[in-house]
C-alpha cells in the first residue's frame, strides 16, 4: 500500500575510532516514496547508506522491515531482504555480460542451479522498465556507457524484487538528458511502490524526485518534513547549523594584464585548435556537455594528454608540454577523479600535500619530517580542512575535506596558473560555498584559475569570463555577466 511504511531506523549509531559518525539516527521509509537523506559531507549520510546496504554494522540501535526486525550480515543478507544500493561509484562487474550482472546473487533456482531460459524473461522486463529494450542481455556491461550501467544497477535492483533502493548521489557523473532518463524511471518507480532513500547535494534535484527530507548535521538528525513544505534556505541552514545569506560568495578581485597565451591547441582527438588567452587574477569557467572536451582541454594545457599541434605560453614565453616543465611555469591541476587520479588515498594528509613539493623540507637529501608537518598544517587550517589529524589516511576524510585536500595541494606546490577540473562535484553547498570563497582570494592574490564545471549556477555566479565548448571546439567566450544559463545550452548543443 502506497505511503505505507516500510522500513524503521531508530537510534542508529556507529563510530570509527574515536569519531562518531552516526549519533543515534532514526528515520522511516514509505513504499511509493523518495525520502531525500541531505547533509554536509560528513554528516553521515553514506555511513547510514552502508549500514542499511550490509556494508558496515551498527553500535547500536535498531532497524525493521515491515516490523520485522533488520540485522543484516552483509550485503548479500540485504539483498535477500528486498533492499538494494545504487552506490555512486558504480558497482559492477564490467567484464561480464548484462544479463550475469543482473543475475550475480540471485538465488532463482533451486540447487544453486541458474537455468538462464528460465531466468532470461525476468532480465529483459528489468531492462525494458528501465528503458533498455533495446539492449542485448549478453552485452558486455564494460562497454555500455556511464547512464546505461546506471540503468543496469537499477535493473539489477528489480531483478532482486527490492522494495527499498537506496541511491548515493546517482547523478554525480550523468549529462542533463541521462538525469532526466534517471528521474523518469524513479516516478516509474515510485508507481511500483518501491520506498526509496535518495542523497544528494542538488537541491534543485531532489526537489524534482524527493516526496519528504531528512537533514543530517554531524551525525544527528537535526529536520525532517515534506519537501513542498521547505524552502532551500530552511534546509540549507539545518545542514549547516547557521543561516546561509549567500550560496555564491564572491571575493573582489581585478583581472589584470594578459598571462598565459593557448594558441591552436590541438589534442589527437580534443581539443580541436583553442586559442584562449587569459590574464592574472582571472577566473576562467568552461562550460559545455558532458564529452565535449573541456576535461581533454586542460589536461592537455597541464601536459597530461598529448598535444598533436599548437603553444601553451606563460608572460609570452612557450612552455614544453611536458608536465614537469608545466609545473615549473607554475602550473597546478585538480582532476575531476578525485578518487583515483586526485589523491593518493592510502597516504596521509600531509604525504598528499607536499609530495609535490619536498625541496623545502630536505637537507642533503634527508627528509625533516616535523617541519614538513607543521607547514601541512597550517595550510590545513587555512582551508578548513576536518581530520582528526595531519598524518590519517586521506581516504578516511569525507568528499568535501578531500576537496579541500586538492585545493591546499596546489596551494603548497605554489602554483599561480590552477586548472581545475569540477572542484565542487560531489560536495555539500556549504563546503561549495566555502570553495567559491577560496577561489575567489586567489585570484585576489594575482592567480589565473581556469575552472571547468558542469553547474551553470556557479560559473555563472563566480567567473569573470566563460567560454562554451562542443564537440572539441571553443565556440563562443563572453564575460559572465553577458551569459544565461539558456544562452550557455544553446550554444553547447551547437
Amino acid at each position: 500500500m502506497r505511503g505505507q511504511s516500510i522500513l524503521e531506523v531508530n537510534e542508529i549509531c556507529k563510530a570509527f575510532g574515536p569519531t562518531k559518525a552516526l549519533r543515534g539516527v532514526g528515520l522511516k521509509v514509505r513504499s511509493g516514496e523518495a525520502l531525500a537523506l541531505i547533509g554536509e559531507n560528513g554528516a553521515g549520510k553514506s555511513t547510514l547508506l552502508k549500514i542499511l546496504s550490509g556494508a558496515h554494522r551498527a553500535d547500536s540501535g535498531q532497524m525493521s522491515i515491515d516490523d520485522k526486525p533488520f540485522r543484516p550480515s552483509g550485503p548479500s543478507d540485504t539483498r535477500q531482504s528486498g533492499v538494494a544500493m545504487i552506490y555512486q561509484e558504480l558497482n559492477l562487474a564490467p567484464e561480464l555480460s548484462v544479463e550475469d550482472n543482473l543475475l550475480l546473487g540471485y538465488r532463482g533456482s533451486g540447487g544453486g542451479l541458474l537455468i538462464r531460459k528460465r531466468q532470461r524473461p525476468k532480465v529483459i522486463e528489468a531492462l525494458e522498465t528501465v528503458g533498455l529494450g533495446g539492449l542485448s542481455p549478453t552485452a558486455i556491461v564494460g562497454e555500455q556507457s556511464l547512464a546505461t550501467q546506471q540503468m543496469i544497477e537499477i535493473a539489477r535492483a528489480l531483478v532482486a524484487e527490492a522494495r527499498i533502493i537506496l541511491f548515493d548521489e546517482p547523478t554525480s557523473s550523468l549529462p542533463k538528458k541521462d538525469v532526466a532518463r534517471l528521474f523518469a524511471i524513479i516516478n516509474e518507480l515510485k508507481e511500483r511502490e518501491i520506498g526509496m532513500v535518495y542523497i544528494s547535494h542538488f537541491l534543485e534535484e531532489v526537489r524534482e524526485v524527493a516526496d519528504r527530507y531528512a537533514v543530517l548535521r554531524d551525525g544527528e538528525n537535526v529536520g525532517e518534513g515534506r519537501m513542498e513544505d521547505a524552502d532551500d534556505d530552511t534546509i540549507v541552514s539545518l545542514m549547516v547549523g547557521r543561516d546561509v545569506k549567500n550560496l555564491f560568495p564572491t571575493v573582489a578581485h581585478s583581472p589584470g594584464e594578459p598571462w598565459v597565451s593557448v594558441q591552436e591547441l590541438t589534442g589527437f582527438r580534443y581539443p580541436k585548435k583553442i586559442n584562449i588567452e587569459l590574464r592574472r587574477g582571472e577566473i576562467f569557467g568552461i562550460a559545455g556537455l558532458v564529452g565535449a572536451g573541456r576535461t581533454e582541454l586542460i589536461r592537455t594545457i597541464f601536459g597530461l594528454d598529448h598535444s598533436s599541434a599548437g603553444i601553451v605560453s606563460v608572460n609570452g614565453k612557450p612552455i614544453r608540454p611536458t608536465i614537469g616543465e608545466r609545473i615549473k611555469a607554475g602550473f597546478g591541476f585538480i582532476s575531476e577523479d578525485r578518487k583515483n587520479e586526485g589523491l593518493a588515498q592510502d597516504l596521509s594528509i600531509v604525504d598528499n600535500l607536499t609530495l609535490s613539493r619536498l625541496a623545502d623540507y630536505t637537507t642533503i637529501g634527508v627528509l625533516n619530517l616535523k617541519h614538513r608537518k607543521r607547514a601541512a598544517e597550517k595550510l590545513l587550517e587555512r582551508v578548513q580542512v576536518k581530520c582528526n589529524a595531519s598524518d590519517q589516511a586521506v581516504s578516511e576524510l569525507s568528499g568535501g575535506n578531500q576537496q579541500k585536500v586538492a585545493i591546499a595541494r596546489i596551494l603548497h606546490q605554489q602554483a599561480d596558473i590552477l586548472l581545475m577540473d569540477e572542484p565542487t562535484k560531489g560536495i555539500d553547498v556549504g563546503t561549495k560555498a566555502e570553495v567559491y570563497q577560496m577561489l575567489g582570494e586567489m585570484a585576489a592574490t594575482g592567480k589565473t584559475i581556469v575552472f571547468v564545471s558542469s553547474y551553470l549556477p556557479e560559473l555563472l555566479a563566480v567567473c569573470d569570463r566563460i567560454g562554451v565548448m562542443a564537440r572539441g571546439e571553443l565556440r563562443d567566450v563572453r564575460d559572465a555577466v553577458d551569459w544565461t544559463e539558456e544562452e550557455v545550452m544553446k550554444v553547447a548543443i551547437g
